[in-house]
């Protein structure tokens, strides 16, 4: 994959149960196939892993098994139906225990997704193993090929549940593959607060959406290097992704902390460090007069510290 690759880790679980019949089991096999096709597999870039759902969870194989796409699509084309119960609470409980976590190949750091394929049916429950998933910052998208429980599959995808939760039959899953190939590609994107649009008296400020209006607000805060006690607050609903910090002094370092307040779930502190550009010398203004056909006149109002300026 190229340098500019996106990095992160992402987890296919698979309806392997009695409840599904070979003929679909084969299927969803092939969906899963076409659908990490293209997508940046290897060591530095995306890295998967897959799991069935049975009576007990079966790993196929952890993140740090294959490092090639095809190496990937070679071992989902090899994976055999595992036949039994539908315990996908188990299953969930067993990749955050043993697939999510650094001692089974999962690396600290990049954003996690998974993408649950399911007739629609558990025979235990999926609420608080998925929750545990999604407090580790999980990103959960359910691909259903059968009726199901809508609330609870609502309540178990990702927000917003438009985006996350997809109904489609069997025979019909390649039509929504490269849509849930884009989605998982948004979602690999950097979970992180980051800088942009620097300028010697301004920077723009950026971050994924961690909260929704109703579930919270952010608290950002801005202060000079070693200088703390100096701190600039802004408080920001909860849709919010981004603020523009203006009045700031060039040349400078500071330092942005980003502090999501929840009522419903703790999320850590973000932080990240930006220098403004150095202070331009010129002109603070320039205007054109008395335009003729072959000649035109201009005037400059002084610039800041005329002794820094050497001529025009």
């Amino acid at each position: 994959p190229p340098a500019s690759a996106p990095q992160g880790d992402l987890l296919f679980l698979l309806d392997s149960s009695a409840s599904v019949s070979h003929y679909e089991f084969s299927r969803v096999r092939e969906f899963v196939g076409q659908l990490v096709a293209p997508l940046p597999l290897g060591a530095g870039a995306l890295r998967a892993s897959l799991v069935h759902v049975g009576s007990q969870p079966h790993s196929e194989f952890p993140f740090d098994r294959h490092s090639s796409g095809q190496a990937v699509q070679d071992a989902i084309r090899a994976s055999a139906q595992r036949m039994g119960d539908t315990n996908t609470g188990l299953a969930l409980a067993f990749a955050k225990e043993q697939l999510f976590a650094e001692a089974a190949g999962a690396r600290p750091g990049v954003p996690k997704v998974l993408v649950w394929v399911t007739d629609g049916g558990s025979s235990d429950p999926v609420g608080p193993p998925m929750q545990d998933l999604k407090d580790l910052g999980v990103t959960v998208f359910i691909v259903s090929t059968g009726r199901g429980n809508l609330l609870e599959l609502s309540a178990a995808a990702s927000a917003p549940v438009e985006k996350h939760l997809l109904f489609v039959d069997v025979d019909d899953l390649h039509i929504i593959a490269q849509q849930l190939r884009s989605s998982i590609l948004d979602a690999m994107q950097p979970q992180q607060l980051h800088a942009s649009e620097v300028t010697h008296s301004s920077v723009r400020l950026a971050w994924p959406a961690l909260l929704t209006a109703d579930s919270g607000y952010y608290v950002l805060e801005l202060a000079p290097s070693g200088e703390l006690g100096a701190a600039r607050r802004q408080q920001l609903p909860g849709d919010a992704t981004g603020w523009t910090w203006a009045g700031l002094e060039p040349d400078k370092e500071y330092e942005v902390s980003l502090l999501p307040e929840s009522n419903v779930r703790l999320l850590a502190p973000q932080r990240v460090r930006v220098r403004t550009l150095p202070g331009e010398a010129g002109p603070e203004r320039i205007v054109i007069s008395h335009t003729r056909p072959r000649s035109l006149r201009v005037s400059w109002a002084p610039a800041l510290g005329p002794a820094a300026v050497l001529g025009y």
